[in-house]
């Protein structure tokens, strides 16, 4: 239909006039259960649009597999590919020793984003940044310690001080964080047109807790006073949060993203009530404000430790599942689809994953072979993405990582 066109022009095309993910509605406060509402009418509608506007073989097969196509082999990228694990990385660190050089010094970060794509030659090179990465344009400060982790200049915790480091400050992802879309337009002129360009944004809830609590936390408890105690605060919180990560997923399209992942990581760590109301509406807010503005690129939800949520995931509107390990790929899918009927969505979900990381670490490749290959024949060659489920650890070989990624490019289904 479109050509040859490039696929900005087509995503451009594509934007206009087209149906709208279903609005995100809070109800007041004092109720204090926000919902996200789904019409299965609208969302019906959206999924036959879809249908009829991702016909176009040249799109990378990562993409083609996120959109529910059936591809000629199973893509696979892996998270937190680049990294730690891989020996020229490490080489970077001695000249540029913190975190936020790495990643916010263009021509680093480019790098850094090609070492584990070039080297294993995987179907999707991420943008090496991390999901603080905008927060101190949204006010809040922070430093990546060694050994410690992401650590705020300040804690905000109470109304007084959410106003004074959080409220009214103007943000404009082209003028306070623009090495983002320097490194991800340079990623896109270096890569082939065959491999795809990830961007990744954080979830509100999950930020929020390190805003919260000031640094990485096993108990959450700040963030669960919080919600219990000023739950008006922690609404105005995230529903803010919201609306600048949409804006800067949209920065991220806009300089050649082609998918947003999304990630929650902490939100597993919720029980079902608080999830309902403190993390799935602000991940549907975020999703909500992409697909308005481009309603084409697919998205990808993860959450670590999710095997009891996928039903809520599948019900954010999200085009795949990410499923950590420790749930079965099929039956997974099975759940969310399940849960996509219910909002009468008909195209089903994808999925993405689910090898154990630990895997990796294994003396024998036989046992990576057979775990990959039962997971690639759960996905069936549709819909499907391998990676691992969740970050490959800092101690892996890089022969084994190579040997995974062979494994799934070598793998096909009957």
């Amino acid at each position: 239909m479109y050509g040859r066109l490039p696929i900005k022009v087509i995503l451009a095309i594509l934007s206009i006039n087209t149906p709208v993910l279903n609005s995100f509605v809070l109800t007041p406060h004092s109720a204090r259960t926000p919902t996200a509402v789904f019409d299965s009418a609208t969302v019906a509608e959206q999924s036959k649009d879809k249908e009829a506007t991702t016909d176009d073989e040249e799109l990378p097969l990562l993409i083609q597999a996120t959109l529910g196509k059936k591809t000629a082999r199973t893509p696979v990228w892996m998270m937190r590919q680049a990294g730690r694990h891989m020996a020229c990385y490490r080489e970077l660190v001695k000249k540029y020793p913190t975190f936020r050089q790495r990643s916010e010094i263009p021509d680093v970060a480019v790098e850094i984003s090609l070492q584990p794509t070039n080297k294993y030659d995987t179907d999707g090179c991420i943008l090496f940044s991390d999901i603080l990465t905008p927060l101190p344009a949204m006010g809040c400060d922070f430093q990546i310690e060694e050994k410690v982790g992401p650590v705020m200049a300040e804690a905000v915790r109470d109304k007084e001080s959410f106003e004074k480091i959080m409220v009214n400050r103007d943000f404009d992802p082209s003028s306070s964080i623009p090495f983002v879309g320097e490194i991800l337009s340079t990623l896109r002129s270096e890569l082939p047109k065959e491999k795809a360009l990830l961007g990744f944004v954080g979830c509100p809830y999950t930020l929020a807790t390190y805003i919260i609590e000031g640094k990485s936390s096993k108990l959450y408890i700040e963030t669960k006073k919080m919600a219990c105690e000023q739950p008006e605060l922690f609404h105005s919180m995230l529903k803010l949060i919201a609306e600048k990560i949409g804006q800067y997923a949209c920065y991220q399209i806009e300089n050649g993203a082609q998918l947003i992942q999304i990630f929650d990581s902490w939100a597993g760590e919720l029980n079902t009530r608080d999830y309902d109301e403190f993390a799935a509406p602000y991940q549907k807010m975020v999703l909500d404000i992409i697909k308005e503005k481009y309603p084409h690129i697919p998205t990808v939800i993860y959450i670590k430790h999710s095997g009891s949520l996928i039903e809520r995931m599948a019900k954010t509107g999200a085009d795949v599942i990410s499923l950590d390990w420790t749930v079965d790929l099929a039956e997974g899918r099975e759940r969310a689809n399940a849960a996509r009927s219910e909002i009468g969505l008909s195209i089903p979900v994808g999925v993405q994953g689910n090898l154990d990381p630990t895997l990796l670490l294994m003396d024998s490749q036989d046992a990576i072979k057979e775990r990959t290959e039962d997971i690639l024949r759960k996905g069936g060659g549709v819909g499907h993405v391998m990676n691992l489920g969740h970050g490959i650890e800092a101690t892996t070989s890089e022969e084994n990582a190579q040997f995974f990624v062979d494994t799934v490019k070598n793998f096909r289904h009957d």
